[in-house]
């Protein structure tokens, strides 16, 4: 019987199979597709003719469907949908794939070859897109260690494998831990929580075959819980365990596997010739160098610490009057913040949140897309991994576009946070291909589902990483959608997110789940005035982690990272009632892979520009102009990593902006 995962996939869209497929199929599978693939990378290495473009990058530009089709499936299931034999794989998986990718930027013969066409590149007749990829894909292999000789070659190659290993297992570590933790919860401990909290805790209770109801390690859930729950008892416990995910001790702590990682990347860095991590890490990216980044991150450090100090005083008194007579402390800070924000601008989360259905945040994200660039979505009817999904075709003018899958509810099998992936890229070479794009998020299931304001945000800051990838239009795939520098990758996210507080866009789809009555006004202005409360507690949470990220990897990597991290939030003075948003143990952007080390900054350096980039429409004719959405599309969305992004965003914008509009969007600017 033949494995789905290599056949030829004759579905709608050559969307997986996935209802053919099993977990016993994918071992045999990635054998059979990497054996293919390391066959392809030979017979570039050792094809006899002179060295070219076309035998060369072109030939490595030619994907291994094999083991595109493999990948794409068991990565999209492992992380949204994982299972122990899932994990058992996951954890067979990552040191293979680690040697095989190690073992192509270390084939001496291919690194000769990719020279040759590099240092000839003058003379050949190539586009600006070709001398673009031919200039990454040279620089991929000098920074993956195809210069290096004898046992610094080898050591490296053992590094790469050690690190993939350790991701791994960081990742399934905070996952165990997220997904044994709960907190069961009497009738007495659900007064005074919103209905919708109180649904999401029964919800979660039956999920884990509970009698009654639980609080879980889902931001969705326990973060409603922190903000409305009366009883301090019962948020303190709740913090804690949120806090000490992967810090707990025993088979899933995190703390040894985070420092190894460190003295690993250093490692790495020295290797290649670099003082550190972050000076390798940053060379490639728009900010540069550490210097720049913190420049940046103190720059905003500065403003938002004393808004965060000033709001801590007004809380603390908050907390007086119902008289508790100690310092705030982490686990009040929400609650306190919720009910300033109910007293000072009038805005209930509980009244709010029925104006939020995730339906109803779907489609507005759609006709946003379909008014500044065309697009239209019809449900698919396919088969997909897990029975929450489901899909649309995305076409423009009748011609198809895309398939998108959203993933959109929190379940036991899925890791937290939010993400953008594509099963397949854009891309015209060999042959046309088109994208297959999901979002996952882990928004609390309901009947309705209502989302809270910061989920409807996340909703469109993954739909913007989705419009990346499927207007995408360039022909190699290796510069494809999100295939950019880290630090502009979160530009078309966090630019999306704007058009969620476009007033004419919530007039028209935040309706109430049983009236059907468009947001009140009143509330409406309400919720737009209120855009920047706690806006002091949110910088300096990111702000902390960006700034212990960026510690940890420029210079000698620390033997305890938590004493580093401590040392850092002394250091800057972090205040007592706020904690870093992703601490050491479970901060899965720095640890579970390279994407984010030493680049946690990067969602802000992209919110310089994404605030600025907003103003252009706003300076314009609004925020559905022809011309600013023609553009953004013409030099940001469409051109993936074919360009740099500084040169992209000049193109779009004239010039290159400052962090002031940065900080004037976050109502964090000097009056």
């Amino acid at each position: 019987m033949s494995n789905p995962l290599l056949s030829n996939w004759d579905t709608p869209f050559e969307i997986a199979p996935f209802a053919e497929i099993s977990d016993e199929d994918f071992a045999p599978a990635l054998e059979q597709a990497l054996a293919d693939h390391a066959a392809q990378i030979e017979q570039i290495a050792t094809n006899p003719e002179p060295p070219s473009f076309a035998n060369v990058i072109e030939a490595l530009e030619t994907p291994c469907r094999a083991l595109e089709q493999v990948l794409g499936v068991f990565f999209t299931m492992a992380g949204a949908d994982s299972n122990p034999r899932r994990e058992e794989l996951q954890r067979e998986f990552s040191p293979k794939l680690a040697a095989h990718f190690s073992a192509i930027t270390a084939n001496k013969a291919l690194y000769a070859r990719v020279k040759a066409v590099w240092d000839q590149r003058d003379a050949l007749d190539l586009t600006p897109e070709q001398q673009r990829v031919l200039m990454l894909t040279h620089r991929g292999f000098v920074r993956g260690g195809a210069a290096l000789e004898g046992a610094a070659d080898l050591r490296m190659q053992e590094i790469k494998a050690r690190l993939a290993t350790l991701g791994t297992q960081f990742t399934q570590n905070l996952l165990a831990d997220e997904r044994s933790w709960f907190l069961a919860l009497s009738e007495e401990d659900l007064e005074g929580l919103p209905a919708f909290v109180v649904d999401a805790a029964r919800a979660a209770g039956a999920e884990k075959g509970c009698d009654g109801p639980v609080v879980t390690l889902s931001r969705s859930l326990i973060t409603p819980f922190l903000q409305f729950s009366p009883r301090r008892e019962l948020r303190e416990k709740a913090f804690r365990a949120w806090a000490a995910r992967g810090a707990n001790g025993g088979d899933t702590d995190n703390l040894a596997i985070a420092a190894e990682i460190l003295a690993l990347r250093q490692e790495r860095a020295r290797l290649l010739g670099y003082d550190s991590f972050a000076a390798y890490k940053l060379e490639t990216e728009m900010a540069g160098t550490p210097e720049a980044v913190r420049k940046l991150l103190m720059d905003v450090w500065g403003p938002a610490k004393a808004q965060a100090d000033a709001d801590a005083e007004v809380l603390t008194q908050m907390m007086r009057a119902d008289g508790i007579n100690g310092d705030l402390q982490p686990w009040d800070w929400r609650y306190y913040a919720a009910k300033r924000r109910q007293a000072e601008h009038d805005l209930d989360e509980a009244a709010l949140k029925p104006y939020l259905q995730l339906d109803r945040m779907i489609e507005a994200a759609f006709a946003c897309a379909n008014r500044l660039f065309g697009l239209e979505f019809a449900p698919l009817d396919v088969p997909l991994y897990h029975p929450d999904c489901r899909a649309w075709e995305v076409t423009r003018n009748g011609a198809h576009v895309a398939v998108f899958i959203g993933d959109y509810f929190a379940r036991g099998s899925k890791r937290s946070g939010a993400w953008c992936s594509a099963m397949r890229q854009q891309a015209k070479f060999p042959e046309k291909q088109t994208p297959v794009v999901i979002n996952v998020c882990n928004f609390a299931k309901g009947d309705p589902a209502l989302l809270s304001w910061d989920d409807a945000r996340t909703l469109f800051h993954e739909f913007g990483h989705a419009l990346h990838q499927m207007l995408s239009d360039v022909t190699y795939e290796s510069i494809s959608g999100t295939s950019v520098a880290r630090d502009f990758v979160e530009l078309p996210s966090q630019l999306y997110e704007h058009w969620l507080e476009v007033p004419e866009v919530l007039q028209e789809f935040a309706t109430h789940a049983e009236t059907g009555a468009p947001m009140p006004q009143e509330m409406l202005d309400k919720v737009l005035g209120a855009a920047n409360f706690d806006m002091g507690f949110q910088t300096v949470e990111y702000v902390a982690s960006a700034l212990v990220d960026l510690a940890f990897h420029d210079g000698a990597a620390p033997a305890d990272p938590m004493v580093k991290q401590a040392e850092v939030l002394a250091e800057i003075g972090m205040p007592d009632a706020i904690t870093m948003r992703h601490a050491t143990p479970h901060f899965a952007h720095v640890f579970a892979g390279d994407g984010y080390s030493s680049g946690y900054y990067s969602y802000m350096w992209s919110e310089v520009m994404d605030a600025d980039a907003f103003a252009a429409f706003e300076e314009a004719s609004g925020a559905f102009d022809p011309e600013r959405a023609k553009a953004l599309e013409e030099h940001i969305l469409s051109t993936g990593g074919s360009a740099d992004p500084a040169e992209l965003y000049t193109a779009f914008r004239g010039r290159l902006p400052g962090v002031e509009a940065l900080l004037k969007g976050r109502g964090l600017a000097a009056e």
